[in-house]
Order: structure tokens, then C-alpha cells, then sequence
């Protein structure tokens, strides 16, 4: 199983913290691959809400990258699977807020299968660099996007 993780102290309240990952919709304030994105069904931010979203991919073009929330847990967790696209990981955003700030952990999971197999490596810096964008999550809540 490929897996990647990384993790941010936020100077932000967990509910707001929460709020923002859970809308979609600001995952291009944030994730700069994220080219397109709407909500698809479902009731913004809560379990059963799909996204839709196109990704810078290799060479150039985009692939699809659409997600579904998984499990929604108001200020504390939110998990999700992508549901189109070359690869399906899993991902889940764990908050736990101290002193009015918060520790993010972003995690992704991706069972490979098939020719995907023997792209372990390159499949695991992909969502190393997914997960290591924290950073600019940090950046957006705590000064605004550039």
C-alpha cells in the first residue's frame, strides 16, 4: 500500500479550519494542480458530497480527479475517496485544535493494483508532494490567498 502523510499547525480555530477544507470549492486557493472544480451532488462539505475536479497530470494534460466525502465530523475529521481518475487513493484530514490553533494531518492511502503496481515509487512522491502542500493550506488561512 502506498502512503503519505505530513502535518501543519494553523493559527486558526478548528471549525474554521474544518469549514474551509470541507468546501471543495477552495481546493484551488490552495492545491495549485487543481485546474477545475464544482460541486457535482450533494450538500456542500457533508458525507455524500461529490466534487468534481480536473488536475494538472503528467505532460501537460489534465485528468480527472473527483472526489466523494466519505465521513464528515464537524471541526475534527474528514475523509474522502476519489472516485474518477488514474489512481483512487483515500485521504482523510485529522484536526485537533489547541489554544485557539490548530494541528492539520493529511493523509493518503492508495492500494495499487494491476500496472499500478509497478509504479509504487512514482505513485508515492505524487502524494508525498499532494500531502506537502499543508503549507500553502497554512499560508491561505492565515494570510489570505496571493
Amino acid at each position: 500500500m502506498a502512503h503519505a502523510e505530513n502535518e501543519v499547525s494553523i493559527n486558526r480555530p478548528a471549525n474554521e479550519v474544518y469549514a474551509f477544507l470541507a468546501d471543495g470549492l477552495n481546493n484551488k486557493l490552495w492545491r495549485p494542480a487543481v485546474k477545475t472544480v464544482s460541486l457535482a451532488s450533494g450538500e456542500a462539505g457533508n458525507k455524500g458530497a461529490v466534487y468534481s475536479q480536473t488536475m494538472a497530470g503528467p505532460g501537460g494534460r489534465t485528468i480527472a480527479g473527483d472526489y466523494e466525502i466519505i465521513a464528515a465530523q464537524q471541526g475534527k475529521r474528514l475523509d474522502f475517496q476519489v472516485i474518477a481518475g488514474p489512481t483512487r487513493p483515500t485521504g482523510s484530514f485529522t484536526l485537533d485544535e489547541n489554544n485557539g490553533s490548530t494541528t492539520v494531518r493529511f493523509a493518503l492511502d492508495l492500494q495499487p493494483k494491476g500496472f499500478m503496481k509497478l509504479m509504487g515509487s512514482m505513485i508515492t512522491k505524487t502524494m508525498e508532494s499532494e500531502v506537502g502542500q499543508l503549507g500553502q493550506l497554512k499560508t491561505v488561512l492565515e494570510e489570505g490567498p496571493a
